[in-house]
């Protein structure tokens, strides 16, 4: 990697985060900095400590001050949940939820003031760049690497391609008919910062050949390239290990799996094996 675009992303992020005001300590000219500003805009109605810590990718130390802090400033409450109270909950109070409106409408008056600056072109410009970014950096923080043919994210993930595969197909589909982890040659999980996204698997057909199996994407992460990026994994980890002719088969009413495949190089053959989904079967050689 070039040291000059490790500059320049690093110029970029000091711009940023000065021209938007988020090194103070009164965020949007309120008392008190970005991070805790945003938490209480998290918290919404209610929300679960577990789940705004897995949400915002902070450690527990960090979350449990930046609660006691807005429950000093009384914007929040951190209760038992009623339901099982091994679980915590983060509720606003009234001056909370007075101060969100206030944070969003100067939130909102800020953009207005600095798109204002802009004509129409450069305000579309300016989104669509934006769009970009959040793209990219959503890329840089997944990760595509195989784990245990039993791991339990993993498989969290196949019964999640099986019951959207039931939904979708025609006549449903059976859960019974995954592969088993005895079966598997390699099972891959995509994760975003740390959370399950998406999961594939091949296995060995005879020396030589393999097809690929239960290649799924989250529809939370749809449309990043990932499905692409997995299946060039999983061919590049069997390619590794002797294989140089890929197999897969699809069911019609997949029309974005099959142009995924045909735009990968996979070209349609006849039917094999005995699956009763793979209504169009593919294979690519390298």
């Amino acid at each position: 990697m070039e040291a000059d675009l490790v500059e320049r992303v690093r110029e970029f992020n000091r711009f940023y985060t000065e021209r938007l005001g988020l090194l103070t300590d009164h965020y949007l000219g309120r008392d008190r900095p970005l991070g805790s500003s945003r938490l209480l805009w998290e918290v919404g109605d209610r929300a679960a400590v577990r789940d705004l810590r897995e949400r915002l990718g902070l450690d527990s130390g960090y979350l449990s001050r930046l609660l006691r802090l807005l429950e000093e400033q009384g914007l929040v409450q951190v209760v038992p949940d009623p339901a099982d109270r091994r679980t915590r909950i983060v509720e606003p109070t009234a001056a909370g939820r007075r101060e969100r409106r206030i944070l969003d409408e100067r939130s909102r008056d800020g953009v207005v003031a600095l798109l204002g600056e802009l004509g129409p072109a450069e305000q579309a410009e300016l989104v669509a760049a934006q769009g970009t970014v959040r793209r990219l950096l959503r890329l840089a923080s997944v990760t595509i690497a195989p784990v245990p043919a039993d791991d339990p994210r993993a498989w969290r993930c196949l019964h999640r391609y099986a019951a959207e595969l039931d939904r979708r197909f025609p006549g449903g589909y059976d859960a019974a008919t995954l592969t088993r982890p005895a079966e598997l040659d390699a099972l891959w999980l995509v994760t975003e910062r740390d959370r399950p996204a998406g999961c594939g698997a091949w296995v060995r057909l005879e020396p030589g050949v393999a097809e690929i199996r239960h290649l799924w994407i989250d529809d939370t992460a749809r449309g990043l390239g990932l499905a692409r990026r997995l299946l060039r994994r999983l061919e590049d980890d069997a390619a590794g290990q002797g294989v140089n002719t890929f197999r897969l088969g699809t069911h019609g009413c997949l029309t974005e799996a099959i142009a995924l495949y045909r735009s990968s190089g996979y070209t349609e053959v006849e039917w094999y094996g005995s699956s009763p989904y793979n209504q169009l079967c593919f294979e690519k050689r390298r």
